[in-house]
């Protein structure tokens, strides 16, 4: 499968999961975007982490999310940072508030999308990118 137009370079997506943020790095390999929440009082927790930011309760559990949302707030990378970005500008980075997950807000890639037309408020969904056969990224795409 051919990775998303805009998409950053596969040596970006590097992650080192650990115990908190394993489960979402498992759900994602298999098209699963899911976000943890707490079981105690029902507060999605993301980034995945120890505690409850409301309760400090540990447990979770992680919720499937449909990727459905809205820009928050986004950059338009246009100079390469580092040379291997080079072939890359411009791109998108943006925050992102998931429809499912409220309180949620996202850091990804917006890609298959026109970096002009990225505003504050724009609708997006979830594109996959299977970077390799260890790593797949949830990317978002801008919808009409």
């Amino acid at each position: 499968m051919p990775r998303p137009a805009g998409a950053l370079p596969a040596e970006f997506a590097e992650i080192h999961p650990d115990a908190w943020t394993e489960p979402f790095w498992l759900a994602t390999r298999e098209h699963h975007l899911t976000v943890p929440k707490c079981t105690h009082c029902g507060t999605f927790r993301f980034p995945p982490g120890p505690f409850c930011f409301e309760c400090q309760h540990q447990d979770v559990e992680h919720v499937e999310v449909s990727g459905n949302g809205t820009v928050y707030t986004y950059t338009v990378a246009r100079h390469a940072v580092v040379p291997s970005l080079a072939d890359s500008v411009p791109y998108v980075v943006a925050v992102l508030e998931l429809d499912d997950a409220p309180g949620v807000r996202m850091i990804a890639n917006v890609v298959e999308s026109d970096p002009e037309s990225v505003r504050i408020g724009s609708r997006v969904e979830l594109v996959w990118d299977d970077v390799d056969d260890e790593v797949t990224m949830p990317r978002f795409r801008i919808v009409a």
